[in-house]
C-alpha cells in the first residue's frame, strides 16, 4: 500500500541522483580520479541494495547512501594511518583524494556546539542520568542525527555528557 502516491523508487532523489550526475560530469570533464572515486560508491551503494532486497523494512535512500558513505570515508582513514605507519605517502595522498570526492557528497556535518545541543536535548527528554543509560541516548540520537553525525565523535560526546 502506498500512502504518499508515491512508490520508492519515485521517492529516490538528492544524494544518489547527485552522485549519478556527478559521473556523468567526471566522464565528460575527464577527471579520472573523481571518477574511479564515484564509481567506487556507486558500486558500494548497488552492494548495499543487493543486501536490502530481503530486508523486511528498508530505511529512507538518503539514509542508506549517507551510512554507505560514512564507513567509506572511516575505511580510507584508516587506511591512511596505515599507509603513514608504512612510509607509503603516496598511496595515502590517493586515500586522502578520495576522501575529499566522498565527502563531498555527504550532508554538511553538524558542528560539536550543535551535537552538544542535542545530546543534552535528548538527555533531558529522556530523563538519561548516568552511563547506564548511554545506550538510550546514542540509538535516540542516530536516528534523529545520524546522517549528519560522526557517530563515533558523537559516542565519546556522549560518554562525557553522561559520565
Amino acid at each position: 500500500m502506498v500512502l504518499s502516491g508515491k512508490t520508492n523508487k519515485d521517492t529516490r532523489m538528492a544524494i544518489r541522483d547527485g552522485i549519478k550526475a556527478a559521473q556523468i560530469e567526471s566522464m565528460k570533464s575527464g577527471d579520472k580520479g573523481r571518477l574511479a572515486a564515484v564509481r567506487l560508491i556507486l558500486a558500494k551503494l548497488k552492494d548495499r541494495d543487493i543486501e536490502l532486497r530481503t530486508a523486511t523494512q528498508v530505511p529512507e535512500d538518503d539514509t542508506i547512501v549517507v551510512e554507505v558513505l560514512q564507513k567509506m570515508v572511516k575505511q580510507r582513514r584508516e587506511s591512511i594511518a596505515m599507509y603513514e605507519q608504512g612510509n607509503r605517502p603516496e598511496l595515502a595522498a590517493q586515500e586522502q583524494a578520495e576522501i575529499a570526492v566522498i565527502e563531498s557528497f555527504l550532508p554538511q556535518q553538524l558542528s560539536d556546539a550543535e551535537t552538544s545541543a542535542a545530546i543534552e536535548a535528548i538527555k533531558a527528554e529522556l530523563g538519561a542520568s548516568g552511563l547506564k543509560d548511554m545506550g538510550r541516548v546514542m540509538a535516540t540520537l542516530k536516528e534523529r542525527h545520524g546522517t549528519v553525525l560522526d557517530m563515533s565523535k558523537a559516542s565519546a560526546m556522549v560518554k562525557a555528557a553522561l559520565g
